[in-house]
């Protein structure tokens, strides 16, 4: 069996001998996050991180020795914020405006669970039409 090699950038949670246990743990805009943890800050996949650092809409802010990306909260803060922003708040209008949400998915090339997501934390969500008897 392989051993593990320890590794400089280990989990925020704690465990597996890091410096810091989760209380004492201060986080701030310098911290160094793994793709996993920014896919779910934008509620994206891993991959789509990964896909985004490829093109520079993503700058990774360091790499480990195993060659592994890793990002500055602050800069995820930053693309989140500016992307979303005005997206948010267009998906809503469109929704409050009685537009199905595959429809308003499609109009700004989301999927559904995002778009459904978004309308969820800025609006209640309208009831299902129902057709036939």
């Amino acid at each position: 069996m392989a051993r593990r090699r320890k590794s400089a950038f280990r989990s925020r949670s704690g465990r597996g001998g890091g410096a810091h246990s989760g209380a004492d743990f201060l986080v701030n805009d310098d911290d160094l996050l793994r793709p996993r943890e920014v896919a779910e800050m934008l509620c994206v996949s891993a991959a789509t991180v990964g896909a985004l650092a490829r093109t520079g809409v993503l700058k990774p802010a360091a790499r480990t020795p195993g060659g592994q990306r890793r990002f500055r909260r602050a800069d995820v803060l930053e693309l989140h914020r500016v992307s979303d922003a005005p997206e948010e708040q267009d998906v809503v209008r469109l929704y409050a405006q009685g537009w199905p949400i595959r429809r308003v998915a499609a109009e700004f090339g989301l999927g559904y669970g995002r778009t459904r997501r978004i309308l969820l934390k800025h609006a209640a969500l309208r009831a299902r039409r129902t057709y036939g008897p």
